[in-house]
C-alpha cells in the first residue's frame, strides 16, 4: 500500500501538486505508531501528577513529578513518548529537582493523530506559563527542533541537554522522502502547502526551523549528546550544533547505543544530570566527557 501511495503520489504532482502537497504533508506528520510504557517505566509513570492541555482542540496529557518553581521540561522525540525519559526523571527527582513532561498529540497518552512543529511550540508555552518558567531542557530526536523553535520565541531556559539531535526542517524532510520513496516534486509540493496552510505571510519561514539559525537568540548553555551508530539522526546534526554555538555548547559522542538506547543509558543520564546541576557559569569552561561515556568531548 505504501509503494502504491509513492508512486501514485510521484505521478500525481506533475498535475495536482496542491492535493498532492496536502496528502504528503498528512504523511509527514502522522507519527509511525504509538508506543506502549515499557515495564521498567511504569512505577515512575505511576507516580506522576498528570494533567491535561489542550492544542489545536486535542487533548494533551502531561505529566509532573515534584512541586518546586522553575521545573526541568522533557520532550520526547518521534514515534516516542515521555515514559522513555524514567531514568532521567529518577535521577533528577533524586536530586530534588521537579520536572515536567508531556506526550505530544498523536503520542502515548495524548488525543489526535498526528502533529507539528507548531502544536508542540503551544504545548511548550502552555506548560511555562503554567509552572512560571523552566529552568533547563532535556529533549530527544525531533523534541530538539521543536525546543529550539519554542525557545526562539520567548520561552527560556538555562541549560539544554540535546540528545540525538535533529537540527533542521531539511534532513526531516530528506529523512521523509527516503522513507517514503517519494520525489523531490512532492516533498516541494509539501513545502508548499505548509507555507500556503501554516505561514501565509511569512515566505522565509524555512530557516526559523534551524535550531543554528541565529544561535544567539537561544542564549542557554547546551549539552549535545549523540551515538556514532545512530541510525535515526546522524551526528552531524549535534556537530553543527555544537559549531553553531561554539564555547555555549559542549557535544558527547558515544558508541553502540543508537538512537534510542542512549535514553536509558547510565553513563548518559548521570552525564545530563551532572550537567543541569551545575552553575550555569561553569559550564561552558566545563568539556571533560564522563570517563564512562566512550568517544569524544568537542
Amino acid at each position: 500500500m505504501a509503494s502504491l501511495l509513492s508512486t501514485t503520489l510521484n505521478i500525481t504532482v506533475r498535475v495536482a501538486p496542491g492535493p498532492v502537497g496536502r496528502v504528503a504533508f498528512a504523511l509527514f506528520v502522522r507519527p509511525l505508531g504509538r508506543p506502549k510504557v515499557r515495564p521498567g517505566e511504569a512505577e515512575v509513570m505511576a507516580r506522576a501528577v498528570t494533567g491535561r492541555l489542550v492544542v489545536d482542540g486535542i487533548p494533551v496529557t502531561t505529566y509532573r513529578w515534584g512541586d518546586g518553581g522553575r521545573p526541568v521540561l522533557i520532550v520526547h522525540g518521534w514515534s516516542s513518548r515521555a515514559s522513555r525519559f524514567a531514568g532521567f526523571v529518577e535521577a533528577l527527582r533524586a536530586r530534588g529537582r521537579t520536572v515536567v513532561a508531556f506526550d505530544a498529540p498523536g503520542h502515548g497518552e495524548s488525543g489526535g493523530r498526528s502533529t507539528t512543529i507548531l502544536r508542540q511550540r503551544e504545548i511548550i508555552r502552555q506548560l511555562h506559563a503554567r509552572h512560571g518558567g523552566f529552568s533547563d531542557v532535556v529533549a530527544h530526536s525531533f523534541g530538539v527542533v521543536s525546543t529550539f523553535f519554542a525557545l526562539r520565541d520567548g520561552i527560556r531556559a538555562d541549560r539544554i541537554v540535546a540528545i540525538g539531535a535533529v537540527a533542521d526542517f531539511d534532513y526531516l524532510a530528506e529523512r521523509f522522502r527516503g522513507l517514503t520513496g517519494l520525489n523531490q516534486a512532492v516533498e516541494d509540493a509539501m513545502r508548499g502547502h505548509v507555507q500556503r496552510r501554516l505561514f501565509p505571510d511569512e515566505p522565509g519561514v524555512w530557516p526559523r526551523f534551524d535550531v543554528c539559525h541565529h544561535p544567539e537568540e537561544v542564549p542557554s548553555e547546551i549539552l549535545l549528546v549523540h551515538d556514532a551508530d545512530d541510525d535515526t539522526s546522524p551526528p552531524g546534526q549535534s556537530r553543527a550544533i555544537a559549531a553553531a554555538y561554539g564555547e555555549r555548547a559542549r557535544l558527547i559522542e558515544t558508541r553502540g547505543l543508537g538512537h534510542r538506547r542512549i535514553l536509558a543509558a547510565p553513563e548518559i543520564i548521570g552525564a545530563a544530570v551532572e550537567f543541569l546541576g551545575a552553575d550555569p557559569s561553569r559550564t561552558a569552561a566545563h568539556s571533560s566527557a564522563p570517563a564512562a561515556v566512550s568517544g569524544a568531548a568537542r
